[in-house]
């Protein structure tokens, strides 16, 4: 809470009592103990002064500038004096021979030049100190728009960058489109022979956290070429023209170092298309500094090796002009890892921590589908952090384990308070996705089932795991996805004849998978092959919105309503025949509360009567890849 005392209300009662007490002591001062103190002060000529002191009734003197004060003893009484000071320069030995103590305060004669430079120039002086600490102050505070149009490049010269294309994995057709522009940063001659030309530029586009910037950094390491990096953010100025001042300041410095790399990292900050209604304020300055660029990219000759890559994960939103052949020729993706790119990555990341021997980056890798590789860096540092924290010096397959559902889970929250009861629907909950998931044909065979709360709200998922990964979805595979979603909800429906929140995570991918059926993938019935949906910013999460008039929009919901409801159904009919497994295998992950895939599908296939076996303990290899989360 913050204190009232420090408030500037309740300040200002305690300034005016301040200057209340400084007033009364100033006058206490000067009505009281200056009346006590003063004496009386007689004024008389200097030659009655010469003529006292000639006396030897002069006892103390002092000599200012202007007048001399001094004391003479009259009876039992001192009594004191003043006179004119006049320009005698016998003065001071007349009081020496006289036994006068004296002093004096007449300030020695200065030069005339020390004079002039004491009134004139030290005051200018101390007039353009301080406006040059103004200045620096107003630069710091504007974010460097006194600058001029300076530009804030960091300049990496030669291979400073520390990066190589070995350290970067997963991207081979990125490294591979990139490789060519090194190749002629290292020798041009041998294009020039046959006529072609450096591309003048290179657009890498991609999710965030797939390693546009590394491989940018990258390419300027292989090349062994002065490196500029800046962000097109520090092209924006409060001040119209400073952005365009700036872009040209900066390939002006790489056309004198050139060959060089140009790096502009987030272009679409000044790279947005451009249209009608955009000419006013900030707008104006962010396209005249986008004409700048247009511009300097057509003007410099590429045969001197200037060479701009720029990143963006927004390319939808960049300027035609700024696109066409000639100024970024290339347009290199730079997409979410594979299988394969996913180990390579795990492989490089791990070499920088202390891993124990055997480690499967095989299987983490499986478990990450759709993750970038910023992610994976993220996941092999959480395993670090969770050996130190149990006291090993090496990381072992457990701890990339608990990374793996750290990263898409969160923490586990060992000190949850969750009641029997509702622990109980949790089970019944999981156990139903996963009985559904194994009972259909083409599903995705369940790994790991818990009812261990996250941080992320799920107070418990069922893992599933790909044996490989696939790049096509087909019908059957959605609709069994589907289905398996809303038996979570079904299994609370049949066994407590309730339905709670838990199924809100479950109920809106099952929506978003339905939607998808219909509007983008052509897989309906009623509407074929029609694409009712646009996608922006795929990138970022994809934004949509319907392509199609508001009766048909009405007839899309009625269509994924049906699916949807057709799926609840079906899942409700395999539960309904399998309800002694569903009682059996919920009661059994309540008391270990979390079981393997292995251990559910012995159960599970175990005949009724049959002795059961010793169970599994968990698995030490780890290869999940989809939680479905129980917010």
């Amino acid at each position: 809470m913050k204190d009232p005392m420090q408030s500037p209300k309740n300040n200002t009662p305690r300034l005016i009592a301040f200057a209340i007490a400084m007033v009364i002591i100033l006058l206490f001062n000067i009505l009281i103990i200056n009346r006590l103190t003063r004496q009386k002060i007689t004024e008389v000529p200097y030659s009655t002064f010469l003529q006292l002191l000639d006396a030897g009734k002069v006892k103390q003197a002092d000599v200012e500038k202007e007048q001399i004060s001094f004391t003479v003893d009259q009876g039992s009484q001192t009594v004191l004096f003043t006179t004119g000071r006049m320009d005698d320069t016998d003065l001071i030995g007349r009081m020496i021979r006289s036994d006068v103590e004296f002093t004096t305060s007449i300030p020695a004669q200065s030069s005339p030049l020390l004079s002039f430079l004491i009134a004139y120039i030290l005051p200018l002086v101390i007039t353009l100190g301080i406006g040059a600490l103004l200045i620096r102050m107003m630069n710091r505070r504007m974010g460097g728009a006194m600058s001029f149009g300076k530009s804030t490049a960091k300049v990496y010269v030669e291979a400073q960058t520390g990066k190589m294309f070995s350290d970067v994995a997963g991207e081979d057709e990125a490294k591979a489109a990139l490789s060519e522009i090194v190749d002629f940063l290292h020798d041009p001659g041998k294009y020039r022979d046959i006529g072609a030309k450096l591309p003048k530029g290179a657009l890498l586009v991609g999710p965030p956290g797939t390693g546009k910037t590394l491989l940018a950094k990258a390419v300027a390491g292989e090349a062994k070429v002065p490196f500029f990096s800046i962000s097109g953010s520090e092209f924006v100025e409060m001040f119209v023209g400073m952005g365009a001042a700036r872009v040209r300041d900066l390939f002006k410095q790489a056309s004198e170092k050139a060959p060089c790399i140009v790096f502009i990292d987030e272009i679409d900050a000044i790279g947005k298309k451009r249209d009608a209604g955009s000419g006013l304020g900030g707008n104006d300055e962010r396209e005249q500094t986008l004409n700048q660029l247009l511009s300097e990219m057509d003007g410099f000759d590429s045969s001197k090796g200037v060479v701009i890559l720029g990143a963006t994960n927004r390319p939808e939103s960049l300027d035609q002009a700024l696109l066409r052949p000639g100024r970024f020729d290339r347009r290199i993706p730079v997409e979410l890892p594979d299988l394969a790119g996913r180990e390579a990555i795990l492989r490089v990341h791990a070499k920088e921590v202390k891993m124990e021997e055997g480690v499967d980056y095989r299987a983490v890798a499986l478990a990450t589908s759709g993750t970038s590789g910023a992610e994976l860096a993220n996941i092999i540092n959480e395993g670090a952090l969770l050996a130190v924290k149990e006291g090993r010096n090496r990381v072992q397959q457990k701890d990339l384990e608990e990374a793996v559902e750290t990263v898409l889970a969160g923490y586990q929250r060992k000190n949850a308070v969750i009641t029997p009861q509702e622990r109980k629907i949790v089970s019944y909950h999981e156990i139903g996705h996963a009985i559904v998931a194994a009972c259909q044909s083409h599903s995705t065979p369940v790994h790991k089932i818990t009812i261990i709360p996250r941080t992320s709200g799920a107070l418990g998922y069922t893992m599933q795991v790909d044996e490989d990964e696939h790049y096509l979805m087909s019908r059957e595979y959605i609709l069994d996805k589907i289905t398996t979603l809303t038996a979570g909800r079904a299994a609370e429906e049949l066994i407590f004849n309730q339905i709670t929140s838990g199924a809100s995570n479950d109920i809106e991918q099952a929506t978003k998978l339905a939607r998808t059926m219909v509007t983008r993938l052509g897989m309906s019935e009623e509407f074929g092959m029609t694409a009712l949906e646009t996608v922006t910013n795929m990138y970022l999460g994809g934004d949509t919105s319907l392509a199609c008039s508001e009766a048909t929009s009405a007839r899309i919901d009625q269509e994924v309503m049906a699916t949807i409801r057709s799926a609840h159904q079906k899942a409700m009919e395999i539960l309904q025949s399998h309800e002694q497994k569903l009682h059996e295998l919920a009661a059994y992950l309540l008391e270990r509360e979390t079981i393997t895939g292995e251990e559910f599908m012995q159960i599970l296939n175990r005949k009724d009567g049959e002795v059961a076996e010793e169970s599994p303990k968990l698995s030490d290899n780890f290869s999940g890849n989809t939680t479905d989360p129980e917010v």
